[in-house]
């Protein structure tokens, strides 16, 4: 018997050609994925057996559907089934080969990008010395932004990366003779905004004893007003609860005499930011309403990219990060603060109040980015 080998980018396209070449009496002697060698040939090899005196056979797979006089499907039935196997293990190697080529095409990308960075950044170079490079290992395992490990690791302290404001209230804006913070806490729903807001009332209300109020526009969730009267008879503060923007503003002109006014709102999925404009509206137009945006820490670097852009018809002017015992990860953190230009202003680990609540500052953002030990204390935190 002679052995023939055929060369084909397609199985099919090997079928085509068997129709037009083979005879009844070729065998299906094998299919399989072409070696890196005899790759330029084709993606598969399909071998035939030709009886000795038989003409010479290209190789082929037999195609499905009806038989046609001098096609595949026309071979002995042992052949036949032979060539249904072979199918069937070249597609799954025809899909195998595809996933690395996949995989090989990736890892390009994330050359070029490395690359790219380099050129846009000079002085980035990555042959640093072994503790620089350490480094920068942490930082990229933290999910920081590549550009910015570099530069760490390059010795920009990472302090000097991003922005912190542990504040309430927009700075040198004014509401009439008095200074006063209105603070408005905005997100997605599930983020944390109602205990957040009753932390920072307990915190800069109750303990500074100056008059303060808690305002509610979230009349979506159930018994989410009745929380949050609950939280402020507790806190000795009033709690007023207002159906529609119009009468959110006229709420805030009409309270003036509070040194604290915070305002609470619903939860917007991505579906509902319709809903959100008119408020958001509100937000934008009134200068003294200090807008922070409170996402999850735990959230993926993409989800949470594509959440503060969502909310930037509010116009926030700071961000506050809520579950920071649930991830070991907070680059994402450092890189939404310095890709919005948006200062992180608080960082809450837990349920409690007041206690799981602190101030940010960028010595402990730099430690939670850095190093396991400091991850372990903001966990306790």
């Amino acid at each position: 018997m002679k052995l023939k080998s055929y060369f084909s980018g397609t199985v099919e396209a090997a079928m085509e050609r068997a129709r037009r070449e083979l005879g009844e009496d070729a065998l299906l002697v094998n299919a399989r994925p072409s070696t890196p060698e005899t790759r330029m040939l084709g993606a598969f090899e399909v071998v035939f057996g030709v009886p000795d005196g038989a003409r010479e056979a290209v190789a082929a797979v037999p195609v499905h559907g009806a038989a046609q006089p001098g096609s595949a499907a026309s071979l002995p039935k042992s052949a036949r089934n032979s060539a249904l196997s072979a199918t069937v293990n070249a597609d799954g190697a025809q899909e195998r080969a595809q996933e690395k080529l996949m995989q090989e095409v990736a890892d390009v990308k994330r050359q070029l990008e490395r690359l790219g960075q380099s050129l846009r950044h000079p002085r980035l170079h990555p042959a640093v010395d072994a503790p620089e490079s350490a480094l920068y290992g942490r930082l990229v395992d933290a999910e920081l932004d590549p550009v910015l490990a570099q530069r760490a690791a390059q010795g920009t302290p990472l302090e000097d990366l991003f922005e912190v404001d542990a504040t309430l209230g927009r700075h040198g804006v004014r509401s009439g003779a008095r200074d006063r913070a209105v603070v408005a806490l905005i997100g997605p729903p599930g983020a944390g905004k109602t205990t957040t807001l009753v932390k920072l009332a307990a915190r800069y209300g109750l303990t500074s004893r100056r008059p303060a109020l808690i305002l509610s526009i979230d009349v979506c969730r159930i018994a989410a007003a009745d929380q949050l009267r609950t939280f402020a008879s507790i806190l000795g503060m009033g709690c007023e609860v207002v159906e529609t923007p119009a009468a959110l503003a006229q709420a805030i002109e009409e309270f003036k005499n509070k040194d604290y006014i915070f305002i609470d709102t619903p939860g917007y999925a991505s579906a509902e930011m319709e809903e959100a404009e008119e408020l958001a509206a509100l937000f934008s137009a009134h200068a003294e309403i200090d807008t922070h945006l409170v996402l999850m820490a735990s959230m993926k670097q993409q989800d949470l990219a594509r959440t503060v852009d969502r909310f930037q018809i509010f116009s926030p002017h700071k961000l506050i990060f809520t579950r920071m015992d649930e991830t070991q990860s907070f680059g994402p953190l450092v890189n939404e603060s310095v890709r919005r230009s948006l200062p992180v202003s608080f960082l809450s680990a837990g349920q409690n109040i007041p206690d799981d609540l602190e101030p940010a500052t960028k010595r402990r953002l730099a430690e939670c980015v850095t190093g396991p030990a400091s991850r372990s204390a903001g966990a306790a935190a």
